[in-house]
């Protein structure tokens, strides 16, 4: 069942979003090339803490960090390590911050110095994905027509999406019900309603869809190891425009 949320939640939603996001932005401003993966992953559980929150994915079934931090490669669930950034790499951060008991739920993947001008343009074509998907999420559109814009952005550039991992609802748990897959057939699936809250995020691949878990159980990355990009934002549903709950304002997004 997907579960909306009464206005005193989402405002508790709001304000867990806003937290994940503000960590998130500064998290960015850190990606420099020769800074080890870990201090970003200890600097984000620090402010997490500091705002009187959680990090929501330091436990959730047994994952050992505060952040997701995947380097290149690697798609999602990527761990922090002594592996220091180096120039041309992409770092996928993904962070959660739990707040009053409500999950705020955000990623995005940062250049580290000059990079590959294909990579970049990878980078360009998920978030932008995640964009057309935001702007027709909302009351009354198929769900299915969600997963189809951000497919077909990846297609258009001939890139393809990761199809074992999705998107959710999120709210008082990190993963709700609907699953929100990057690719889907137009016109299928239930409507959104108001009070829905969604985290959508785009997985987007440089060369083929196929993925393959590593030996730590966790961390995903590509078959053909080339490049992926992540980004997500957790969205309400209104009866106008969607609201982005982990906006990070204009400078963080291009």
């Amino acid at each position: 069942m997907i579960i909306g949320k009464s206005k005193k939640e989402i405002e508790k939603m709001r304000a867990a979003g806003q937290l994940a996001g503000q960590v998130l932005a500064t998290l960015r401003t850190m990606v420099q090339p020769g800074v080890p993966t870990i201090e970003i992953d200890i600097a984000a559980e620090k402010m997490i803490r500091d705002a009187g929150a959680l990090p929501t994915f330091k436990g959730y079934n047994g994952f050992p960090y505060s952040i997701c931090a995947s380097v290149n490669e690697q798609v999602v669930h990527g761990f922090p390590s002594s592996y220091k950034l180096r120039e041309g790499d992409i770092f996928s951060i993904d962070c959660g911050a739990t707040l009053e008991g409500f999950v705020g739920d955000t990623a995005t993947t940062v250049p580290v110095g000059i990079i590959d001008e294909r990579v970049d343009l990878l980078l360009r074509v998920t978030e932008k994905a995640l964009e057309r998907a935001i702007h027709i999420a909302r009351e009354g559109t198929r769900l299915g027509d969600i997963c189809a814009e951000i497919d077909d952005e990846a297609r258009r550039n001939r890139f393809s999406v990761v199809r074992e991992f999705v998107g959710h609802g999120v709210g008082r748990k990190l993963h709700e019900e609907p699953q929100i897959p990057n690719y889907g057939k137009r016109g299928s699936g239930p409507r959104l309603k108001a009070g829905m809250t969604l985290a959508i995020e785009p997985m987007i691949n440089m060369g083929t869809a196929a993925v393959r878990l590593l030996e730590d159980g966790w961390t995903v990355r590509t078959a053909d190891g080339l490049p992926s990009a992540h980004f997500e934002h957790t969205v309400l549903i209104t009866k106008g425009d969607p609201e982005i709950l982990t906006w990070r304002g204009k400078t963080q997004l291009k």
